[in-house]
């Protein structure tokens, strides 16, 4: 079989990188990373891959540049075989009452974290529906997907709005595996900036949830979940679509790193 194609939006750091590694690296996969910057890291990533990753600098938010950027990976690998929608925002933080939390503040992060998904849907869609090893989507969701933590009310109501567009989505595509999948307390960035900034917005309780886990090492390794995310964009089955897992699930076992 061909090498398979994937393009991977919020590529440059956290998750996103450790996803693009583990394509690379583990899966024999061809990459092609979508982000506003070009990290350090991700910038060796292409050095050693130089003709199996393509990096894009791309604003997601931006309508034109992201459909542009997807058209650019067809066109370079004339394939796509799977869409890892990883691209996010935790801001703004605080209650729904707060007056810094603007209607605009609440628009920006569902560009972000909803509305790219649908730019990027459009974009890539006639590409997987012609895959030969069966198109494949993974939505980057959370476990706010369906909590309801003071201080998170922008960041669930998002999450919640991906579950959702997936759970539809594998209806209207049928023959396309998509599948929303919760990570955990991954240690990225997100978790620093919660542990550093969170106390202000959030009940003592839930912080300390987040401040502990990291303090006793719990934290999951962003290495393992990447390899799962990795995985299941390749070899997700179509019983897998419209659902909603955690990586450390059950369902998920036969794709984590063993």
């Amino acid at each position: 079989m061909s090498t398979p194609v994937v393009v991977l939006t919020g590529a440059s750091k956290g998750i996103g990188l450790a996803v693009a590694r583990s394509l690379l690296d583990e899966h024999n996969a061809s990459v092609v990373a979508l982000s506003r910057t070009r990290t350090k890291e991700l910038t060796d990533l292409c050095e050693k891959h130089t003709s199996s990753l393509l990096f894009i600098a791309c604003d997601v938010t931006d309508e034109k540049g992201l459909t542009q950027a997807i058209a650019q990976a067809q066109e370079t690998y004339q394939r796509i075989d799977g869409l890892i929608l990883n691209a996010g925002t935790l801001d703004p933080l605080g209650r729904i009452d707060n007056p810094s939390n603007t209607l605009d503040s609440w628009r920006y992060h569902f560009d972000v974290n909803v509305f790219s998904l649908v730019t990027a849907l459009k974009a890539a869609l006639p590409a997987l529906r012609k895959s030969k090893s069966g198109g494949r989507i993974v939505f980057l969701s959370s476990g706010a997907a369906t909590g309801s933590t003071p201080g998170w009310s922008t960041y669930n109501a998002g999450k919640a709005a991906v579950n959702s567009l997936c759970r539809t989505l594998s209806k209207e595509e049928p023959n396309i595996v998509s599948l929303a999948l919760a990570p955990g307390k991954v240690d990225t960035d997100m978790q620093a900036i919660l542990r550093s900034t969170g106390a202000a917005h959030m009940t003592k309780e839930d912080h300390d949830v987040f401040v502990n886990v990291h303090k006793e090492g719990q934290l999951v390794n962003p290495h393992d979940v990447g390899y799962a995310i990795a995985s299941l964009c390749l070899r997700a089955p179509l019983s897998m679509s419209g659902q909603y897992v955690r990586w450390d699930s059950d369902a998920c076992k036969d794709f984590r790193r063993e």
